[in-house]
């Protein structure tokens, strides 16, 4: 009789589904998918992206969002685990990227722990995203000599970030903000930046970048929260704030006077 051969041991893959839209998948994200035994999916990422697994694969939805109930990463860390020493190929399906806000750090620590081998496919991650969909870029030569990702809020039992010292850090060194999760302490944030920046700053908020969804609104950022009650703008979304939006602004305020000009003129 002859002995069971050993199950083969995949590299689990944490893939980064990008911010939505399903045609900015990477080709390798593509063939993970389509290898994939297990996927565990995030609740931020498209549906459609599952047109390319296996008709045979499960999907196993962890959902995380900020704000509402979610799966606990250990049990997703746990059933990652579970299911690759079973010699399964599985995939953790990411909103993002897995290495932006996406906890694909702490999860490859508790992967190669259990003796695992880890797999990493980027994604384009919603601050990049935002940005693209305001055409704007998060770097310039003369306005923004480099760019922050931030989250808008610590973990919990950790001090919230320092957003006045951010503040100062961004005027003196030119830098562009873009904050993740930040529509819920938007306040705060907005308070603590203006501690250093001037309310005239340029201010952007994106909601579901690059969907069908998508929503723009061009503010300051001493008008940031406002404009977040005026609007009905919530989560998820990317604020950006910084003088990159410069031309963006100057722009939509000329329309605005056209159009008012154009107002006044059919009035008379």
């Amino acid at each position: 009789m002859k002995a069971s051969q050993p199950r083969t041991r995949w590299p689990v893959t944490l893939v980064g589904a990008g911010p939505g839209d399903p045609d900015l998948l990477t080709l390798k994200a593509v063939r993970a998918i389509a290898a994939a035994d297990v996927i565990l999916m995030d609740d931020l990422v498209n549906d459609e992206v599952l047109v390319h697994a296996r008709p045979d694969a499960r999907v196993i939805r962890v959902g995380k969002r900020g704000g509402c109930v979610s799966t606990p990463q250990a049990f997703i860390d746990r059933l990652m685990i579970e299911q690759a020493r079973r010699g399964l190929r599985v995939v953790r399906l990411k909103g993002g990227d897995p290495f932006v806000f996406g906890r694909g750090g702490e999860e490859i620590e508790q992967l190669r722990a259990a003796g695992l081998e880890v797999e990493v496919v980027n994604g384009i991650t919603a601050g990049l995203a935002a940005a693209t969909a305001l055409q704007t870029a998060l770097t310039h030569r003369r306005l923004a000599h480099g760019v922050v990702f931030i989250t808008g809020h610590g973990a919990p039992g950790e001090p919230e970030p320092d957003w006045a010292l951010l503040g100062r850090a961004a005027a003196a060194l030119k830098l562009t903000l873009v904050v993740y999760m930040g529509i819920a302490r938007a306040a705060d944030i907005q308070a603590g930046l203006l501690g250093a920046l001037p309310g005239v700053t340029a201010a952007a908020v994106v909601q579901h970048a690059t969907l069908a969804s998508q929503r723009v609104a061009l503010t300051t950022l001493g008008q940031l929260t406002e404009t977040l009650v005026s609007q009905g703008l919530g989560s998820p979304s990317v604020i950006i704030i910084g003088d990159v939006l410069q031309a963006l602004a100057a722009l939509a305020h000329a329309e605005e006077q056209e159009a008012s000009q154009g107002t006044t003129r059919r009035a008379a």
